[in-house]
């Protein structure tokens, strides 16, 4: 394996990789095992329309219900298999110098670097608690990759300070996978009339769709039709269709908001606990489904929690943080014990073999 092959294999390292039968994980932001009741019994019902390609008017659907969740129109809306597919379609923007945020999800390096696109990594620095700075951008990048709340750091970064990096002639990509985990969304501009603004959204987290990839892209509708030219006829299933139309409805809007606010009580507490054990920094500012930790000797502190029976994520394969780091997701105070029990454990048997 070449150097390049390494680092390849490194970006497209993810929290699924750790997860395995038997482990309890906390290495995977998806905040539910499963869809929900009322969106499983709509997935079933879409199942007897399999038969038939996806029309016009299943997309349409789909799109008006994504338009009106954000104040937008239908033609501002792409519906995508994932919001991973967003990245993997940013090449055909054609950039000449495209900038990504770091540490961030890893996808946009993978899809800009293999297809030859210059890129230049932009790491914000944890003694400023990882803020957005838009002078370290540079003025010359015209595509730049921010996601908002930022796996792994789990920050989230102000409207005002996005709407900073926007310049004429330049696409501004903002990944906003874990913004409906944010109670009432403040710093999202899913909304905002932004020029080049390019957002992309996820339904996997919230609503327990990874095997589904559901997700939608928003921007001007010139923009859309770049980023979706050449893509192959019905490009998204009936399936993603429908759960962009059931997850985009108001009651499901309100049902999101609700598990944002339940998610907030169960991070702080789990922060609060993480904190108290020696050796375990918790990294602050945290406005996601996850926190980032940093831990002594992290690789084996990781493999060990395995032999305990909990899978976390690495974060080294994210650009800017090291072995030390490790992302955990946040859970509900009682599935929270056991990755406390076991990290105390751990922590516990490294102090006496030291």
């Amino acid at each position: 394996m070449t150097g390049e092959d390494f680092e390849r294999a490194r970006l497209r390292h993810h929290g699924d990789a750790e997860a395995a039968p038997g482990l309890a994980d906390f290495a995977v932001n998806v905040r539910l095992p499963r869809p929900p009741d009322w969106l499983r019994a709509r997935l079933a019902e879409a199942l007897d329309g399999l038969g038939r390609y996806p029309g016009a008017e299943d997309e349409l659907a789909a799109r008006v219900a994504a338009a009106d969740r954000h104040g937008r129109s239908p033609e501002q809306v792409l519906i995508l298999n994932g919001a991973a597919e967003g990245f993997a379609l940013l090449p055909r923007l054609a950039p000449g110098l495209a900038a990504v945020v770091h540490p961030s999800f890893t996808e946009p390096d993978v899809a800009l670097l293999d297809a030859g696109v210059p890129l230049t990594r932009v790491r914000l620095r944890p003694e400023d608690g990882y803020a957005l700075r838009p002078e370290l951008v540079p003025e010359d990048a015209d595509l730049v990759v921010v996601g908002n709340p930022t796996n792994p750091t789990s920050v989230l970064h102000p409207a005002e300070t996005l709407r900073a990096l926007a310049r004429p002639g330049r696409v501004l990509v903002v990944d906003e996978a874990f913004a409906d985990a944010v109670p009432g969304e403040p710093e999202s501009v899913a909304g905002a009339d932004i020029p080049g603004l390019l957002v992309l959204r996820s339904l996997t987290k919230t609503w327990g769709l990874a095997g589904l990839r559901a997700g939608y892209a928003l921007g001007a509708p010139e923009l859309l039709a770049r980023l979706a030219a050449h893509r192959p006829q019905w490009p998204v299933g009936s399936l993603v269709l429908t759960a962009v139309e059931a997850c985009c409805a108001p009651e499901a809007v309100r049902e999101a908001d609700l598990a944002a606010r339940e998610g907030v009580a169960h991070r702080s507490a789990m922060a609060a606990a993480l904190a108290e054990l020696p050796g375990v920094e918790v990294c602050g500012g945290a406005a996601g489904p996850f926190l980032l930790l940093r831990v002594a000797d992290g690789e084996r502190v990781r493999l060990e929690l395995r032999e305990q029976g909990v899978a976390v994520r690495r974060a080294d394969t994210f650009p800017g943080l090291d072995a030390t780091h490790l992302r955990v997701a946040v859970r509900p105070p009682e599935q929270a014990a056991v990755l406390l029990k076991a990290l105390q454990t751990v922590l516990r048997e490294e102090g006496e073999q030291g």
